[in-house]
């Protein structure tokens, strides 16, 4: 596509154009040079033709933004080259002192190794001495246990003779003592009988004696659950509801105390109601029977059998 510029704006551009790519290449081609943008900077455009002072201050003012971005990209190339530089430098550095670490500590692995095997020396040659010693002291021993075994072998044949005749003594005292022990044993055979005898028997009271408690239990249970119902104001609402209640009774039956009970709060509060209301509530004159209900817990359900 063909751009028609205004003939007015020509000559402007063509100017700024060329300032443009001599300042760009003087900076390219003097980037190492110091102070290189402290010094004004002589520049000579040549211009195909005439152009006036008004028209170089329009041109220059034009593209001075571009120049000086063109301009601040150079330095900023040059700032990004210096710090590639430096961390080279940097890692140059670090290489060495990694380097001067490991050679460190190489020689003091050496220095280590050379103060092992100096000890390990010092070690074999004490345990050579430690050897000889114990091969002396080895020695003696021997010779003193081949005195003692003897001494001992006669002793051994004046115990034996002892020996026997304990042996003989304890044969006769273990006879006497097997028969007592055997009849010990009869003694206590036929105790233990008799005492397993009379266990059973008293496990039978007992086992008889629970089943009668815990009737009476049953029995006063569903007396008392009676007696509530009796005082229990109920409705419809409370059907398929339940609450338990705990009750502390005296020996004659009078309610100490009744907790708020567990379950739906209707039924627990019309329930503790009853209970209340009646007072004294049946209780057994048998005390074992009593101690197993002076705190009872009791299920209430409305409606239920």
């Amino acid at each position: 596509m063909k751009l028609n510029w205004p003939a007015e704006m020509t000559k402007p551009l063509l100017l700024s154009l060329g300032l443009h790519l001599a300042i760009v290449a003087l900076l390219v081609t003097g980037l190492h040079l110091p102070s290189s943008f402290d010094q004004p900077l002589a520049i000579q455009v040549e211009v195909s033709e005439q152009v006036t002072p008004d028209e170089i201050v329009q041109a220059v003012t034009v593209d001075q933004a571009a120049v000086d971005q063109q301009i601040q990209k150079i330095q900023q190339q040059q700032r990004d080259k210096e710090a590639a530089e430096a961390r080279r430098v940097a890692e140059l550095e670090r290489r060495a002192e990694e380097a001067r670490k490991q050679r460190e500590a190489e020689q003091q692995k050496q220095r280590e190794l050379a103060q092992q095997q100096e000890r390990e020396r010092q070690q074999l040659a004490k345990q050579k001495a430690d050897a000889a010693a114990k091969q002396a002291a080895a020695e003696k021993a021997a010779a003193e246990a081949e005195a003692k075994r003897k001494r001992e072998e006669e002793a051994a044949r004046k115990a034996e003779e002892a020996r026997k005749k304990q042996e003989a003594e304890a044969k006769r005292l273990a006879e006497e003592q097997k028969k007592r022990e055997q009849e010990a044993r009869l003694k206590a055979e036929r105790e233990r009988q008799l005492q397993e005898q009379l266990a059973e028997e008293a496990r039978q009271r007992d086992r008889a004696r629970a089943q009668q408690v815990q009737g009476e239990v049953q029995k006063y249970s569903a007396l008392i659950r009676q007696t509530i119902q009796r005082n229990w104001n109920t409705d419809e609402s409370m059907r398929g509801k339940e609450c338990e209640l705990e009750i502390k009774l005296a020996s004659s039956g009078f309610v100490i105390s009744v907790d708020s009970g567990r379950g739906d709060a209707l039924v627990c509060q019309t329930a503790r109601a009853a209970v209340l209301k009646a007072g004294t509530l049946p209780v057994s004159p048998d005390p074992d029977v009593f101690k197993q209900m002076s705190t009872i817990k009791i299920k209430m359900a409305p409606y239920q059998n």
